[in-house]
C-alpha cells in the first residue's frame, strides 16, 4: 500500500493529474493487492508476473465487467509498474506486453426503408415554413448522408440545380460533390421559394431560423430527434443515424464501399466498412427469417 500512496502523490505532484484519475488508478490499484491478498498471500506487488495479471484479467471479466473498464484498470496497472521500474522498486515491467480484451464496438443505429417512407410521408408536414424546413431536412440528411455541421453550413451557392449536386464542406474544410435526385431538387426549389417569401436571410445559409438566422447544433438535433421518435424500435436518435441509415442503405442494395467512402467523405476506407457489418447483419436476419433450415 505504501507504493501505491507514492504513486498517487507522483500523479498529483509531478505528472499534475486529475483528482478523477488519482482515485481511479488508486480503486484499481487496491483491488488487484486485495486480489493478490485473495489468491497469491505469499506474493506482493515486486513478485508479481505475467501470468498473475492475466488471471487477474480472467476473474474481472468472470464477473462481467466491461472490456473497457478492464483495459482502463490494466492502464493503470501498466503505469504503476511502469513508476516501479523507474524508481528501482522491481527489475522488470511484468504488465509490458499485456493486451487487454478486445473492445467490441457497437453497430450504429440505422432506420429501414419502410420506417423511414413513414417519416417522410408528405401528409405530415404542415402549411408553415418550420414544418416544411424540417421535413426537407431530415430527408436531405437520408439521401446524402451529411453530418449536422456540413448541412448547418450549406449555403444557397453550394446548391447547383442544373448539376444536380450539392457542394459540402466537411472535417478539415474538406468538401466534396454529392449528387441530387430531381425530387430531391424539387422539394429544394419548394423550399427557396417558400423561405424569400417568408423569410428575411441574413446570414445566407440555405436552411434558417424563422428570423432568418442560421440554425444551430442543438436545435437540429432536436428537429432530427423529434421525427424519428415516430419510430419506437429505434434506439437512438439523432442526425448521426440518419447518416448511418444512407450508408447502410447503399450498401444492402449494391454500392460500391470505396463510392460511399466518397459520399460519406471519411479519408479512410476503415470508417466505411463498419457499415459492411450492419449490412451483414441485416443478411443474416433476412436468411434466418426465410430460409427453412437456418
Amino acid at each position: 500500500m505504501l507504493l501505491i500512496d507514492k504513486y498517487i502523490k507522483y500523479l498529483r505532484y509531478e505528472k499534475n493529474y486529475s483528482l478523477h484519475t488519482e482515485i481511479s488508478y488508486s480503486e484499481d490499484l487496491r483491488q488487484f493487492t486485495a486480489f493478490l491478498a485473495e489468491h497469491f498471500p505469499e506474493a506482493d506487488t515486486k513478485s508479481v508476473d505475467g501470468d498473475i495479471v492475466r488471471m487477474w484479467i480472467v476473474s474481472l471479466m468472470e464477473v462481467k465487467i466491461s472490456a473497457r473498464s478492464v483495459n482502463r484498470k490494466l492502464s493503470a496497472l501498466k503505469s504503476f509498474y511502469k513508476y516501479l521500474l523507474r524508481i528501482g522498486e522491481v527489475q522488470s515491467n511484468p504488465v509490458k506486453k499485456i493486451s487487454g480484451p478486445k473492445i467490441t464496438k457497437p453497430l450504429p443505429s440505422f432506420v429501414n426503408n419502410s420506417d423511414m417512407d413513414k417519416v417522410l410521408d408528405e401528409s405530415n408536414v404542415e402549411d408553415t415554413f418550420e414544418s416544411l424546413r424540417n421535413h426537407i431536412m431530415i430527408e436531405l440528411f437520408y439521401v446524402t448522408g451529411i453530418r449536422r455541421a456540413e448541412l448547418i453550413g450549406l449555403k444557397d451557392v453550394d446548391v447547383d440545380f442544373s448539376a444536380g449536386t450539392i457542394q459540402v464542406t466537411g472535417k478539415r474544410n474538406k468538401q466534396r460533390l454529392i449528387p441530387i435526385s430531381d425530387s430531391m431538387k424539387s422539394l429544394l426549389r419548394q423550399y427557396i421559394e417558400v423561405r424569400d417569401n417568408e423569410i428575411v436571410n441574413g446570414s445566407g445559409c440555405f436552411f434558417v431560423k424563422n428570423d432568418g438566422e442560421a440554425l444551430y447544433p442543438m436545435l437540429v438535433h432536436r428537429i432530427v430527434t423529434e421525427s424519428l421518435n415516430q419510430i419506437p424500435t429505434l434506439s437512438k436518435t439523432s442526425p448521426h443515424v440518419l447518416r448511418h441509415s444512407f450508408a447502410t442503405g447503399m450498401l444492402n442494395n449494391g454500392a460500391d464501399i470505396n463510392a460511399v467512402k466518397e459520399l460519406l467523405g471519411h479519408s479512410s476506407l476503415a470508417a466505411t466498412e463498419i457499415y459492411t457489418h450492419t449490412s451483414f447483419e441485416e443478411l443474416k436476419k433476412i436468411y434466418n427469417k426465410a430460409h427453412p433450415r437456418a
